[in-house]
């Protein structure tokens, strides 16, 4: 990170600690940054070099509030606010339902005084990103709020972009956006000079016509929108490259390319509804779509379906799923032998526990390729990385980096993935990659994909045992992911 950023991001973040003390969350500080920012954005667009008419209402500019103090500046911003949130495109997306979280004026100010001094447009999107970016980790990293739920790790995101290596002049989409990291990894491995050199078309297309996603929470949707600007994708008056909404709900129309995606944890699909006493409770929800395999309450197998719908034919996509869905029995089964059946289903990649903000998740990524309508089995063989067994991560102390998933991304093949080479064999059982016919899953109960082979050193002598610190760390998110499991069997014998 560069000094620039480092430095603003410390400004940036330095008020926090005021707004804390004054009730403000960091997600609401960071939704505020965002409407702000883009204020001060778009009165430096007004100035030269550019002179561009930006479509701020008179009155609603970042020059109608900078100079006011006090209450005056408090009714000027509840008002630009208002304005805004009825104006059309990205921009009208991002004020919707906006209001002032920042109750006390002189915060407010200091806020918006720390803003006026930056440059922002001067910036390349780079930093931009790299400051919006720096901001949403450290929202993440609020693990008490939950905000860190959709905040996928960027190593992990960078991995599965270098495995799936995206083409200029195609389409991707993530159903389940969150911030756009899918997106900003997938715009930077095109942008980048050592794999493409970009013509002016395919840069515009890059810009504006390549990336279609969907995000439930309107929080997380307006961060997303700022998220994309910032790393220059879309245009503050165009297209929205995203839409606010739950991406099962129907069939979207359009094909992809490629999809990336992390779908938000937790098996049941819900909607909260008010009951006749008047209370609210959530409902269990399915979808009965005729493009879907089964249908089922459970989030992730319906994103798996829902995905393959998306996908063009010979369209790739990798997804992270949780444990679940490798050998959940019923809907979970008829779902992995479709995908075995339609798709060639080659790789899985075991992740590591303690990588996400959510404890106690174990989770993978599935690659698949969409294939054409045939009476043969199109996956012959998966293949399985196992980086879980033996490997242990946290987020502060000992986080995973992009260093860690190099074996993988090799073992991989992405240059010819036809060409791979287990790395197990029986003189090496600890090998992390290894292959498996489809003859042998389908032989498996339920067709189960969770497969692992490497001795597990936690199981073994006492001699072999893993340091006290790391077996703490297990048995708290064992403990963690029990908890919510009787948490979930609570709340169903509640309904019953």
């Amino acid at each position: 990170m560069g000094e620039q950023t480092s430095s603003i991001i410390t400004k940036v973040w330095g008020m926090c600690n005021p707004l804390r003390d004054d009730g403000v969350s960091y997600g609401d500080y960071l939704e505020q940054l965002t409407y702000l920012i883009f204020l001060k954005m778009s009165d430096e667009y007004t100035r030269p070099p550019y002179k561009r008419k930006t479509g701020i209402p008179a009155g609603c500019t970042w020059s109608d509030m900078n100079a006011l103090k006090g209450a005056e500046l408090e009714e000027k911003y509840k008002h630009i606010l208002e304005a805004l949130g009825g104006q059309g495109g990205i921009l009208g997306q991002i004020f919707k339902g906006a209001v002032n979280k920042i109750s006390n004026a002189a915060i407010l100010y200091r806020v918006v005084q720390m803003i006026d001094k930056e440059k922002w447009i001067a910036m390349s999107s780079d930093v931009k990103g790299e400051i919006y970016e720096g901001l949403l980790q450290k929202n993440a990293e609020d693990i008490k709020s939950g905000a860190g739920q959709y905040f996928t790790p960027r190593p992990l995101i960078r991995a599965m972009v270098a495995c799936v290596r995206p083409k200029p002049m195609k389409t991707i989409a993530d159903p389940c956006c969150g911030s756009g990291g899918f997106f900003l990894a997938c715009q930077a491995y095109l942008a980048d000079p050592a794999h493409y050199s970009l013509t002016r078309t395919q840069k515009e297309f890059l810009k504006n016509d390549t990336f279609y996603g969907n995000e439930i929470v309107p929080t997380t949707f307006k961060t997303a929108l700022m998220n994309l600007y910032l790393h220059n994708i879309g245009d503050i008056y165009g297209t929205v490259p995203i839409t606010l909404g739950d991406a099962l709900l129907s069939d979207p129309g359009y094909r992809v390319d490629y999809c990336l995606t992390n779908p938000p944890f937790g098996k049941k699909s819900s909607i909260t509804v008010t009951n006749a006493q008047d209370e609210q409770e959530e409902e269990e929800l399915t979808y009965n779509r005729q493009d879907f395999w089964t249908t089922t309450s459970n989030k992730q197998l319906n994103f798996v379906q829902h995905i393959n719908t998306i996908l063009k034919t010979d369209g790739q996509a990798a997804v992270v799923v949780p444990d679940n869905v490798l050998f959940e029995g019923g809907a979970g089964e008829t779902v992995r032998k479709k995908l075995l059946e339609t798709t060639d289903l080659h790789t899985i990649l075991r992740l590591p526990t303690g990588i996400f903000y959510k404890p106690g998740v174990k989770a993978n990524v599935i690659f698949f390729d969409k294939k054409p309508a045939s009476p043969d089995r199109q996956t012959v063989a998966v293949w399985i990385y196992d980086l879980r067994t033996n490997v242990h991560f946290t987020l502060k102390q000992h986080p995973m980096t992009d260093a860690d998933l190099q074996d993988f991304i090799q073992c991989y093949h992405p240059e010819n993935r036809h060409e791979r080479r287990e790395t197990w064999s029986e003189e090496n059982p600890n090998g992390r990659w290894r292959k498996f016919p489809v003859e042998e899953i389908l032989e498996r109960d339920k067709t189960s994909l969770d497969i692992f082979w490497i001795k597990d050193k936690s199981l073994a002598d006492l001699d072999d045992l893993p340091s006290p610190d790391e077996l703490a760390s297990d048995i708290i998110e064992n403990l963690q992911s029990a908890v919510e499991s009787f948490q979930e069997l609570q709340a169903q014998l509640h309904k019953s």
